[in-house]
C-alpha cells in the first residue's frame, strides 16, 4: 500500500544553527522549540512501500549446532519476513567431503540433502533432507524466496581410479560407492579437466584435478538441462526460487548465462572484483546479479583503509546497474578474512549499512550482523526505511573527508530522504536543500532527537552525532 503525502507545511519559526566550520569547530545554539500547538507526527514506514527488499545471508563460517541448522533458521523465518526481508540465500545445501562437519563448498553429491549415509553421516552440518524442507516451505509461507548456493566448478570426495590424461591416480570416480550414494551424476576422469574433450581448465583454482569440464554435453545434461538435472531438480522438486553462484572465476560466463536460460529465477554470481565495469561486464555477458565488490571496497576504502568518505564519489556498480548490485557490508569470506583490506570493521559496520540500505542497490544483511544484539534494532529499522523512503534519484549534497550527505528524490507518492554520514569525533551540523519547503524534519534512523524545519527554499540544517549516522525526511504536524 502506498501512501500519497502532502509536503508544503505552514511556516512557523526556522530553527537556526551554525553549520561546521573548515576546522571541524561547532557551534551549537539551542534550536527554536517547536511551537506548543504543533504536533510532530512521524509517517508511519510500513504504510509506504517502495517495492523494494532485502536478502538475509542466513549462514556464517562453520555455524553451529551441526546437524540443526535449518531448525534454527526456521524459528527466525516469522522474523525475518515482518522485518521486510525477501529472499534467504542458504548455504550449500547437499553433501560435501567433509560430511558433518562441511560447509558445502567440497561438494560430493549433488542429489545428498541429508537422506544418504556418505562420509561419515546422514544429515549435512545443516540438517536432514526432510528439516530443509520444511525450512523452504515455512518461507514460502512467509512470502520468502530461497536461493541455493550452486558450486559447479569443482568437486570433492570421489573414490580413486586411474586417470590415462594425467598418467597417475585421481579421485574422479563418484558413483554409488564412491561420494555418490544418490546415484544420480555419477562422473569419472572423463568429466574432469584434462579429457577428451578438453586439455585444460585455466580458471580453476581449487581441486584442479576435479575440475568439472562445463563444455561436455554430459555435464551441461546434469547440470541443466535434463529434466532431473541439478538446476530442475533444485527448483522443481526441493523448490529453490534461485541461484547464487559460487565462485565464477572458475568458469566461463556462458555457463551461467545457459543455465538461467533454461532455467530462469533469481540470481546473483561472486565475481571477486572490485572494478564495476568487470562487474558490469559480466552482467552483460550473462543477465545475472553480481555481488557488488566494487561498493563494498569503496565503503571499506572510505570507512576503515583510508577514513575518507569522498571515495564514495567514486564508481560503483550500482550507479549503472541498480538493478543487478546486490550490496554487501560482510559476508562469510569477508568476515573470516584475517586480511582487514578485505572486511569492514564492526565499529564501520552500521554506517555501511545505513550506506547501502539507502542507495540503489538490492541489499544483503549478514546473519551474525542481524542477529547481533547491539546491531539488531538499528537494522531492522535501517530496513524499515530501505523499504519505505530510499526511492528516487540519488544526489550528492555534500562530501568531504568525514562528512557525506546523500539525497532520495522520491516521487509524487514518496518523500525519498538525506543521509548524513559522520566518522569524526563531532557532532556535525549544516545547511542543505532538501525536497521539502516549509516542512518539519525528523531522523528516522532515531539517532538524533532535533526537528529541523526547511524554509520556502527547502532549505534546512540538519545534524548528525560523532561517528554515527542520520536518515532524514518530512515528518507531518497535526
Amino acid at each position: 500500500m502506498k501512501t500519497k503525502i502532502s509536503f508544503i507545511l505552514p511556516l512557523f519559526a526556522l530553527w537556526m544553527c551554525a553549520c561546521t566550520n573548515d576546522d571541524d569547530q561547532v557551534t551549537t545554539p539551542e534550536p527554536d522549540e517547536t511551537p506548543t500547538n504543533i504536533e510532530l507526527v512521524p509517517l508511519d514506514l510500513s504504510s509506504i512501500d517502495n517495492g523494494s527488499r532485502v536478502m538475509m545471508q542466513a549462514f556464517y563460517w562453520d555455524v553451529e549446532p551441526r546437524g540443526e541448522w535449518w531448525n534454527i533458521l526456521s524459528e527466525k523465518v516469522d522474523d525475518w519476513s515482518a522485518s521486510g526481508i525477501n529472499r534467504l540465500w542458504l548455504p550449500v545445501a547437499t553433501k560435501g567431503q567433509s560430511g558433518g562437519y562441511s560447509m558445502g563448498y567440497d561438494p560430493s553429491d549433488y542429489f545428498d540433502f541429508g537422506e544418504f549415509e556418505q562420509h561419515g553421516t546422514v544429515k549435512t552440518r545443516f540438517g536432514s533432507r526432510e528439516e530443509l524442507e520444511n525450512l523452504i516451505t515455512k518461507a514460502h509461507n512467509n512470502d520468502l524466496e530461497v536461493i541455493a548456493d550452486i558450486v559447479i566448478n569443482h568437486n570433492s570426495g570421489g573414490g580413486e581410479e586411474y586417470n590415462p590424461y594425467r598418467d597417475k591416480n585421481t579421485f574422479t570416480l563418484f558413483d554409488e560407492t564412491h561420494g555418490n550414494a544418490s546415484g544420480m551424476f555419477n562422473r569419472n576422469y572423463e568429466n574432469f579437466y584434462p579429457n577428451s574433450t578438453s586439455n585444460y581448465d585455466d580458471g580453476s583454482l581449487f581441486y584442479p584435478e576435479q575440475n568439472l569440464d562445463h563444455h561436455q554435453e554430459y555435464v551441461q545434461n546434469w547440470l541443466w538441462k535434463n529434466d532431473n538435472s541439478v538446476a530442475k531438480y533444485y527448483k522443481n522438486v526441493m523448490g529453490f526460487d534461485g541461484w547464487r553462484f559460487d565462485y565464477v572465476l572458475g568458469y566461463e560466463p556462458w555457463v551461467v548465462k545457459m543455465w538461467l536460460d533454461e532455467v530462469g529465477g533469481f540470481s546473483v554470481s561472486e565475481l571477486w572484483d572490485g572494478n564495476p565495469e568487470v562487474l558490469a561486464n559480466y552482467i552483460n555477458e550473462t543477465d545475472s546479479g553480481v555481488f557488488d565488490f566494487s561498493t563494498f571496497y569503496k565503503l571499506d576504502e572510505a570507512l576503515d583503509r583510508y577514513n575518507d568518505l569522498t571515495y564514495l564519489e567514486k564508481e560503483m556498480l550500482w550507479q549503472t546497474h541498480p538493478d543487478k548490485a546486490v550490496t554487501f557490508t560482510a559476508n562469510h569470506d569477508t568476515e573470516k578474512d584475517t586480511n582487514e583490506d578485505n572486511n569492514i570493521s564492526p565499529e564501520n559496520k552500521l554506517k555501511a549499512y545505513a550506506y547501502i540500505l539507502t542507495h540503489p542497490g538490492y541489499p544483503t544483511i549478514f546473519y551474525t550482523d542481524y542477529e547481533n544484539e547491539d546491531f539488531k534494532e538499528q537494522l531492522k529499522q535501517l530496513i524499515k526505511i530501505h523499504n519505505s523512503l530510499a526511492s528516487g534519484e540519488t544526489e550528492i549534497l555534500y562530501v568531504d573527508n568525514d562528512e557525506y550527505i546523500m539525497k532520495r528524490k522520491g516521487n509524487a507518492e514518496n518523500p525519498g530522504l538525506i543521509l548524513y554520514i559522520n566518522t569524526s569525533e563531532n557532532i556535525k551540523k549544516r545547511l542543505i536543500k532538501t525536497n521539502w519547503n516549509n516542512s518539519y524534519l525528523m531522523d528516522y534512523s532515531l539517532n538524533s532527537m532535533a526537528t529541523p524545519l526547511s524554509d520556502t527554499n527547502g532549505e534546512a540544517y540538519i545534524e548528525v552525532p560523532a561517528n554515527s549516522y542520520t536518515i532524514w525526511s518530512v515528518t507531518p504536524t497535526k
